[in-house]
C-alpha cells in the first residue's frame, strides 16, 4: 500500500506544468472526498510550497475545467472501466479526469505526453498498480478523442 498522500509537496526537479498537474490532482482529490467549492480548493492550494514554480494558467484551466466538465468527462471515461466509477480510488479518478480533460481540451498537448503525465501521477500519489490502469482507460479514450493523432503514430 502506498502511503504517500496527494498532498506531498511536489518534486524539485518537476516542470512548471507537471507541478501543475501536481497540484490540480491534489485539487481534484480534495473535491471529490469533500465537495468543497473549487475557489476554497483554490485558495487552499496556492499556499502550498512550491506553487509558485507550477503553470499557474495550466493549474486553473486543468481545475476549474475538470471540475466543470465532471458530468461529461465521466461519460467519457465510463465505458472504457471495469467497473463504476465511484469504486475508483480517489487518485485514480483525479488522474483520469485531468488525462481525459486535457485529451478533449488541450490539442496542442501531444495524447502521449497527456498519457505519460496522468500515469507519472499515478505512481507518484496512488496505489502501487493503479498507474497500469489509468495508462489502460486513457489509451482507449485517446483513440477516440484524438483518432487522427492516435492512427498517423501508428
Amino acid at each position: 500500500m502506498n502511503t504517500k498522500s496527494p498532498h506531498a509537496n511536489p518534486s524539485k526537479s518537476r516542470s512548471p506544468r507537471h507541478r501543475a498537474r501536481e497540484f490540480a490532482l491534489q485539487g481534484i482529490y480534495q473535491w471529490l472526498l469533500n465537495h468543497e467549492d473549487v475557489a476554497v480548493i483554490e485558495a487552499h492550494i496556492r499556499q502550498a510550497h512550491g506553487f509558485e514554480k507550477a503553470d499557474i494558467a495550466h493549474f486553473e484551466a486543468l481545475i476549474y475545467g475538470s471540475i466543470k466538465e465532471v458530468a461529461e468527462l465521466r461519460n467519457k471515461i465510463s465505458p472504457l472501466l471495469d467497473r463504476p466509477i465511484i469504486e475508483l480510488s480517489p487518485v485514480e479518478h483525479a488522474a483520469l479526469l485531468i488525462g481525459a480533460f486535457e485529451l478533449k481540451n488541450h490539442l496542442e498537448i501531444p495524447y502521449r505526453v497527456v498519457i505519460n503525465e496522468a500515469v507519472e501521477l499515478t505512481k507518484s500519489f496512488g496505489g502501487s498498480d493503479g498507474h497500469k490502469y489509468v495508462n489502460g482507460v486513457l489509451d482507449k479514450l485517446s483513440g477516440q478523442l484524438r483518432q487522427v493523432e492516435v492512427a498517423s503514430k501508428k
